[in-house]
């Protein structure tokens, strides 16, 4: 629930150009009362993923061959940068998690073609960048 409730409020950042991300938080709370691990979660991943979003999107495009990145849907591109910051930047979730929970995002919110597109881009990003296990 809480990969949802960030993907929700990264694709309103997307739609709404120019808003701050505090703004969208604020908004984006203000009609939901979920438990409070699961905000806190929502926070991070939605916060994480907009401060990394300089080094996310080039990323992105370095490995969506052919696709550039305002012409991808946008809910596909959302779920690529929240999986994207899940792989690199979270290291308590393991990297299969993070390709898993984007994909079943890209079924339940994206296209039929989706979670193919997402579950290549991402393994992609995570074969190249793989951080290290100990």
């Amino acid at each position: 629930k809480s990969r949802e409730y960030a993907l929700q409020m990264l694709y309103q950042l997307d739609l709404r150009q120019g808003s701050q991300p505090t703004v969208i938080l604020e908004e984006f709370w203000q009609d939901q009362e979920p438990p409070a691990e699961i905000k806190t979660f929502a926070n991070q991943l939605f916060s994480g993923t907009v401060e990394h979003l300089a080094s996310i999107d080039p990323l992105i495009a370095s490995h969506a061959n052919n696709w550039d990145m305002k012409r991808m849907a946008v809910i596909d591109r959302n779920i690529l940068r929240l999986g994207a910051f899940e792989l690199l930047h979270l290291e308590d979730v393991p990297p299969k998690v993070c390709i898993n929970e984007a994909i079943e995002l890209a079924k339940r919110f994206g296209d039929t073609e989706s979670s193919k597109f997402i579950n290549g881009i991402l393994d992609t990003i995570h074969k190249s960048h793989a951080r290290a296990t100990s």
